[in-house]
This record gives structure tokens, C-alpha cells and sequence, in this order.
């Protein structure tokens, strides 16, 4: 990392000391080390008992995470990756879980949107998608047919028009980091939409435990015209025919069209994802 670019260390009174004992860990220190450009030990007697991570993630944005049992540490871990590190940092937490976005709150971040994650059922009868037919000229190609070329062209252009129009901070934030410049990971992941043999929407499906819909989008230029729906009818018919009874999906909050969407196939609730950042 270039040093250029990392904030100067601030006066913090958990990071000013990191030799000296932290309460409820006994009178033994604990050191927090910098051991890469991404990760950070807190060591306790050549043991380690804290650690953080940083990932750039494709469109920009900084996150970080911390793994500590003692809240002291994990206070510590964050203090020395907030001295550190370039602002404006991001992170991730389970809404259930308020310890971990308290800790968070305590290091001076804040939240700046939520996701809701649904269980959407496959069965074409629960979805009442069964009955879906693709507007005129429109066809799909199932997971793993597009081409990469087109299906890589497709995908830069709906990067283009997310960065031109609500921006990436307003897209969930659940993206596994990747090479720069590459978004398009695993092709074979994506089902395509073709209007008159021209890329025009994508759904990108995680095989997880549970399957996950990781991304569905559609061209400016043709939505409005159903090919989201069409998209993912097609990509639970598929899941329900493998033996899958449900997948998951992320909203932001402020997504009404993907919420009306979701919900109106009888999509669940199933807890929520708050993205927090310091500036």
C-alpha cells in the first residue's frame, strides 16, 4: 500500500499505548501488529486472540472486519485499522446482532443503509411465476450458455449506468472482492436475457448452501418490460427442478422495485444486513 495514502495516526487512547494490559485480559499485554496491508494480529503471550481484514471491493469502497472474543480487543484491532487505513472505511454487520454494531459504533462509524435479506421460495405454484412468458423477442439462456465476451460487455454497461445514476453505495454491499477491472468472475454463474440476440439483462446466481441471487439487472433501455421477472422465473424454476426449495436474496431498504418485486412472489423476511462507515 502506498504510504502516501494512509491517514496519519491519530491521538487515540487505545492506540496510543498498544503494549500496555487491557481490563479482563489480565495484567499480560496485548500488541496489535500490522503483519500485511490488509490484516492485523493482536497478540496476547505469542498467542493470538484478535485479528482484523481489509478488502477493496470492486466498486472502490473499503471494508473492513474484526475478530475478537474480548471487547477490548476488538476496540483495539479497530483503532489501529482506523489510524491506519484511508478513509472512508465500511463494514458489515447482522442487524440481530447489536454487540458487534455497538463495537463498531464505539470506533466511530455509522450506519448508512440496510439490507433485508428474504427467503424466496422456487416452487412455481408458491411464486405464482409459472404462468410467466417473456415479452416479444425476448429469450433466456440458462446459467453457463452466454458467451463471455457479450455477457462481459453487458455487465460493464450495467456498472456504467449503476456509477452514472444511484451510485454503488446505494447497491448491496454484499460483492466478494475481485481482481480490479474484473467483475465478471465465474460466467457460468449467469443466466442471460436476449432481446432480438442482443444482451439486454443478467442474474447472477451463488451456489451456496443455500443458492444466492446475487445480482439481477436489466439495460436502461429495455426495463419496464418485465425481463426482471422473466429472469428470475427462470432462475427458480431452475432451483426448484434441482431440488432446491428456496434461495436468498439482499435488498437495500431504498430499493422499492426490487422490495415490490420480491415480496410480490411471497418472498420472507429473514433479517437484515447494516452497512456502517467512518468518515
Amino acid at each position: 500500500m502506498n504510504p502516501e495514502h494512509v491517514n496519519p495516526v491519530r491521538p487515540d487512547p487505545l492506540h496510543a499505548d498498544p503494549a500496555r494490559p487491557l481490563p479482563g485480559t489480565g495484567d499480560r499485554a496485548v500488541v496489535v501488529t500490522r503483519i500485511s496491508d490488509t490484516q492485523w494480529h493482536a497478540v496476547q503471550d505469542d498467542r493470538v486472540v484478535g485479528s482484523g481484514d481489509a478488502s477493496r471491493r470492486p466498486d472502490g469502497r473499503l471494508f473492513v472486519s474484526v475478530d475478537a472474543w474480548h471487547d477490548e480487543v476488538f476496540d483495539r484491532v479497530a483503532a489501529a485499522m482506523s489510524a491506519d487505513l484511508p478513509e472512508p472505511l465500511h463494514t458489515l454487520t447482522d442487524e440481530a446482532d447489536r454487540d458487534t454494531t455497538a463495537a463498531w459504533q464505539r470506533a466511530g462509524f455509522t450506519t448508512v443503509r440496510r439490507e433485508r435479506g428474504y427467503l424466496l421460495p422456487t416452487d412455481p405454484q408458491a411464486t405464482g411465476l409459472g404462468a410467466v412468458r417473456p415479452p416479444a423477442g425476448v429469450t433466456v439462456l440458462p446459467a453457463g450458455q452466454a458467451q463471455e465476451g457479450p455477457l462481459r460487455a453487458l455487465d460493464r454497461i450495467v456498472h456504467a449506468e449503476v456509477e452514472a445514476g444511484p451510485g454503488w453505495p446505494a447497491m448491496p454491499a454484499q460483492v466478494l472482492p475481485c481482481p480490479a477491472g474484473t467483475t465478471v468472475v465465474d460466467p457460468a454463474r449467469y443466466a442471460v436475457a436476449l432481446q432480438d440476440g442482443e444482451y439486454v439483462g443478467l442474474l447472477r446466481v451463488a451456489p451456496l448452501r443455500r443458492p444466492r441471487i446475487g445480482m439481477l439487472a436489466v439495460r436502461a433501455d429495455h426495463r419496464r418490460r418485465g425481463i426482471a421477472r422473466v429472469l428470475l422465473a427462470h432462475a427458480l424454476e431452475s432451483m426448484h427442478r434441482a431440488g432446491t426449495a428456496s434461495a436468498w436474496a439482499d435488498v437495500a431498504e431504498s430499493n422499492t422495485a426490487a422490495t415490490a418485486l420480491v415480496e410480490g412472489i411471497g418472498a420472507r423476511r429473514a433479517g437484515a444486513t447494516l452497512e456502517l462507515v467512518r468518515h
